[in-house]
């Protein structure tokens, strides 16, 4: 048994926490702000099995500093409206540790977040509307760890509205489809790999309606916690190894160019 199958998963919550402060409808839905919600329903839902905690966009360094990342099993995100005042070193060093072995959840307006675009390599763009409607969350991969005890399909009566085309690489795995009001349909529960990090992106969650007080989306929320979680022994990244012939289970690090007998740099072939 690993050291991380034996203890509990240790889980932070980040949240940008600024609709809360400045819109009252925002801070009467989430009196604690979204974040705090969020973790409340990861504890919720996994109980001893976790270790939840939260930090902001206003902590130093967004919270997110290089002790508290190596302490973190998974990272949940949650941002909107100052995607831009996250500082790009603090991206940087996230970025690494999601390469590392850093489980990643980005949940609804996460997708144009700096990390979530870093990491997918892409605009993350899509179609959107705040109208109220009626999102139906169904669930395409049913044998999939997240979507573990959810019904199909989730019903959530009043939410925003995303819709394709969604500018992301192809999932490795596409866990739920929602479809709205309009006749639209969303891709709205995707998993990626990167490195040895495992992300899963889940779209509802809008901060002008309840969801965060959903008891299925808080459950999928804790099942993608869980399923992050990395299978390695230890969190490294993967790095350029060379591996002689004759010992070829032992790679050494790489240290520079191929060198002749002389000790001349030799011009690495082309093709």
């Amino acid at each position: 048994m690993s050291e991380t199958e034996s203890r509990p998963v240790r889980v932070l919550v980040w949240g940008e926490n600024v609709h809360e402060q400045v819109e009252p409808h925002v801070a009467a839905i989430y009196p604690r702000g979204m974040h705090a919600t969020i973790a409340e329903g990861i504890a919720e839902n996994l109980g001893p099995r976790a270790v939840v905690n939260t930090t902001t966009l206003q902590e130093p360094e967004h919270g997110l500093t290089e002790e508290v990342l190596a302490e973190t099993d998974v990272l949940v995100w949650w941002g909107h409206a100052a995607h831009g005042d996250v500082s790009d070193e603090v991206v940087e060093r996230v970025h690494q540790h999601v390469l590392s072995g850093l489980g990643l959840v980005v949940l609804h307006s996460g997708h144009w977040s700096k990390i979530f675009g870093k990491l997918m390599g892409t605009t993350c763009t899509l179609r959107w509307r705040s109208e109220q409607d009626r999102e139906l969350v169904w669930t395409v991969n049913p044998t999939h760890p997240i979507a573990r005890g959810v019904p199909n399909p989730i019903v959530i009566d009043a939410q925003e509205m995303y819709g394709e085309f969604f500018d992301i690489p192809v999932p490795d795995e596409l866990v739920f489809v929602s479809s709205f009001t309009g006749g639209e349909v969303f891709r709205s529960g995707c998993t990626f790999r990167r490195g040895h990090g495992k992300i899963f992106f889940f779209s509802p969650g809008d901060q002008d309606y309840p969801v965060y007080h959903h008891t299925d989306v808080r459950r999928v929320i804790a099942n993608g916690v869980e399923w992050v979680v990395t299978d390695r022994a230890r969190r490294e990244i993967p790095v350029l190894l060379r591996y002689d012939t004759d010992d070829f289970f032992n790679g050494k690090g790489y240290t520079g160019p191929i060198e002749s007998n002389d000790e001349e740099p030799v011009d690495a072939p082309v093709g």
